[in-house]
């Protein structure tokens, strides 16, 4: 499914550039490969199932380039320096990379088991530690000036109750992309962090609020009056990649319907 707001943009914003897509099988991940590929990207997607790999490839293909899919596990560093040899091999370079993959579950943290809670940390934090770490040489290889994109958590300030586990482990993601816009800086790589709302048919709504029955108090938390949509997050990511962004580095892009500044006062 491509982008309906790709006319926001020129057609080759993002012409030649090489981008890799953590969780790009599906979901966010899946609308912002598929706006990359749209405008002129490379892109290479990462996740965990060879079948809906091959079938968000199949489905990315007709919009524009070859697409790389690889089933790969973010949580081995083994795993995610064999993608980036990979990716190096065939374009040397990688221009953008973007930290999607998560993992999250509703849970009271009295409940929480330790495999429940290493799970969630190993996919969200030591998962985009593996790919920041592994892509730094290629990240310095581009000629655009790298970006590294996170997908992290308003409620990585504000806490998160019934998901500590998620809450924590961006929270450690979002102290990562500060602490990587000041080390990188001088190679020329922006690190952003992407703050999403609640997005309208995606597995995170369905299982954190709509089989809960908590949708209707989400949505009452927000500023504007409905979920948002795959294709918002994919503009961000866009922006951030694009020489409009070339100026922004550490920073929080909330696109979340000012969920975060609402939440407190519902």
């Amino acid at each position: 499914m491509a982008m309906t707001n790709s006319s926001v943009f020129k057609d080759d914003v993002l012409h030649d550039r090489v981008a890799i897509i953590t969780g790009g099988s599906s979901g966010l991940g899946f609308g912002m490969a598929a706006a990359y590929q749209t405008l002129g990207a490379h892109v290479v997607l990462v996740g965990r199932d060879s079948e809906k790999l091959a079938h968000a490839k199949a489905d990315l293909e007709p919009l524009g380039h070859e697409v790389l899919a690889f089933a790969s596990d973010v949580r081995s560093y083994e795993g995610t320096t064999a993608v980036v040899d990979q990716v190096m091999q065939k374009f040397g370079r990688i221009d953008v990379l973007i930290n999607n993959a998560a993992g999250n579950f509703h849970c009271p943290f009295e409940q929480l088991t330790p495999n429940g809670w290493r799970a969630v940390v190993d996919i969200d934090l030591n998962g985009t530690f593996n790919f920041c770490h592994a892509s730094l040489i290629g990240l310095k290889q581009s000629k655009w000036g790298g970006r590294v994109i996170n997908i992290s958590l308003a409620q990585a300030a504000s806490g998160w109750p019934g998901s500590a586990h998620a809450a924590s482990a961006k929270a450690g993601v979002t102290a990562l992309t500060r602490s990587l816009a000041v080390e990188w800086g001088p190679y020329a790589i922006r690190v952003n962090n992407i703050l999403p709302g609640p997005i309208a048919n995606t597995e995170g709504v369905k299982r954190l609020y709509e089989d809960r029955g908590q949708a209707e108090k989400e949505l009452n938390r927000l500023c504007l009056d409905s979920f948002g949509h795959t294709d918002d997050i994919a503009n961000a990511a866009v922006y951030l990649a694009s020489e409009a962004g070339n100026f922004i580095t550490g920073c929080d892009l909330s696109v979340d319907g000012g969920r975060w500044l609402k939440r407190a006062w519902v």
